[in-house]
Formats: structure tokens, sequence, C-alpha cells
């Protein structure tokens, strides 16, 4: 399905140098910060206790906030969880925190905020071995998947777009690690959920436009490298925007209405999609040009028939 159809092809392989050292400067930097900022990891990998409360009606965040503070607990996370009225209390481990009465400190202190009486639903304690068993498993299950999408792609495609595919992908993920390095975003499961789904979203589109390279490679014998590739990007635009246009919608919806709860699994989608539009045709394209590609290697040359001795 197309809403639109380009008829002239779009020469983004002219300008392919410039954006590959955008990428490069963009992805040195992500590396950077990660190198000398780390990630802001939640307490799923810290380990920390969480408290989980519910309202009569919906209660003023900032205020409890601020009581959490003044009662010893500045680096509390207080958000909303399921709805308005449901308050999730997170708090980081300490080595000067008494982990065995924060729950009834914590109670205590909602309960003198000024409104509505809180209810508490449930406590749950991560120690930090639990934590660390999920940060080294969360590492595992990204590890896997780029392993798995290696194999997938070297089988998939001839060398050269294996290699460019996999370096576009990559450089996805270590953008998305570079931005919550470099604000600070808390790093939990849900995010590590979402690189994990950008990854594959980023190897869709990959797919897609390589399949329309080879195939115009095969069918366009009068057209050079670049202007194959430029071809196969501008043919596919229609079908990028749809696909991605539609996910982003019902990504931007979560970022602006899901609440602190979905709120940087959100964003980490929404830089995912951007820079994995980005990185399919403007990264892996122009490597998959200076890699050599050509329609020789996709057009078997005809062998001539060997004429009978009589």
């Amino acid at each position: 399905m197309e809403f639109f159809r380009i008829k002239k092809d779009i020469p983004f392989m002219r300008h392919a140098l410039v954006f590959n050292v955008i990428s490069l400067v963009t992805f040195l930097l992500a590396v950077f910060f990660l190198a000398t900022r780390g990630l802001h990891l939640s307490v799923e990998f810290t380990g920390g206790t969480l408290v989980e409360v519910t309202y009569a009606e919906a209660p003023q965040l900032e205020p409890i906030r601020e009581a959490l503070a003044a009662q010893g607990y500045p680096d509390a996370q207080v958000q909303n969880f399921g709805s308005a009225r449901d308050l999730l209390v997170r708090l980081p481990n300490r080595d000067d925190l008494d982990t065995t009465g924060v729950s009834e400190k914590v109670m205590s202190t909602l309960k003198g905020v000024a409104g509505p009486v809180p209810e508490l639903r449930r406590v749950e304690f991560v120690g930090p071995q639990v934590g660390k068993e999920l940060a080294s498993d969360g590492a595992m299950a990204l590890l896997l998947v780029i392993v798995g999408i290696v194999v997938y792609l070297a089988l998939r495609f001839e060398w050269r777009f294996a290699v460019s595919a996999i370096i576009a992908n990559l450089h996805d993920v270590i953008i998305i690690l570079g931005f919550f390095a470099f604000f600070q975003w808390e790093f939990s499961l849900a995010v590590l959920a979402a690189v994990l789904a950008v990854l594959g979203y980023s190897v869709n589109e990959s797919v897609v436009v390589f399949d329309r390279v080879r195939e115009t490679f095969k069918k366009k014998r009068n057209l050079t490298t670049p202007q194959v590739l430029d071809h196969a990007i501008t043919s596919t635009i229609s079908r990028t925007i749809i696909t991605h246009g539609s996910t982003q919608v019902m990504v931007l919806s979560m970022l602006l209405f899901g609440g602190e709860t979905l709120h940087y699994f959100a964003m980490a989608l929404t830089i995912g999609i951007c820079f994995g539009i980005y990185s399919s045709v403007l990264v892996a394209s122009p490597l998959v040009m200076w890699l050599g590609a050509s329609r020789e290697q996709f057009v078997k040359p005809k062998k001539e028939k060997e004429e009978a001795v009589v």
C-alpha cells in the first residue's frame, strides 16, 4: 500500500559522507558519555525498596516528594502506577538506610502529607544480589539478541550487506544508551525491553531496504550502485512513513499520556525509531556502497553452451 509515489529518485548517496560523519560523531559522543557518566540504573538493578499505595482521590506528587526528602529520602522516586490514585515509591539502597523499617517510615510520612489518606498495597525489597542478577541477566539478554541478529543477517545477505546492517543496528543501541547516560535518565527493565524492541524494529527496516536494493540490482541494469541505492530508498519511503508513522503515534501517546511509569520506556522507543530510520537509510546504505557492492555480485553470468562435436 502506498499513500504517494515519488517518480524521481532522491539523491541520498550524494550526501552520504556528510551523513556518515554526523553518525560517527554522534556515536563517539554516546560512547564517551557511557564511559564517563554511565547509566543511571533503577532499583531493579541496584536493589532497594518498593512501596505501592492507593488513595481514594488522586494525590499531588510534588508535596509527597518534598515530604520524603525532608524525612531523609531525597532520592526517593514517586510516580503513578496504573492510575492517578495509585502511587509507587522507590527507595534505592544506601549504606545509611535502615531497610527494616522503611515501609513504616514511608507510610507515616505519606499520612502526614495534607490530602487523602493512603492505603498500603504491597511492599517489596530487592536485595543487592538480586539487582546484580537482574543486571547480568539483562545484559545477557541484550547480548544474545545481538548475536542472533548478527547470525540472521549473515545468513540472509551477502557479507557487505550483513556487515552494514550489523553496524547500523549496533549504532542505534549505542545512541539510545548514550542519551540515557547524558541526561541520566533512569535505566530500568522496561527501558531494556524498549532497546530490544528497537533492535528488532531496526533490523526489519534494514532488511526491507536491502531486499529492494538486491531487487533493483537485478532489474535495473543501467544504474550505478549509488543510483540503485537511491532508487531502493526512494521506492520504500511511502512504506517507511506508513509503518514508522503509525508506530510513532502510538509511542508518542504513551510518552505524553502514559505517566512516569511509561515515560522512559516510550522515550527509548521514540529515540530508537527515529535513529532506526536514519541508520537504515543514511548509515547502512552508504556503508554498502563503500564496501564495494555491485550488480555483478547478484547476477550470475550466462554460461555459453558448448557445441556438440560431430
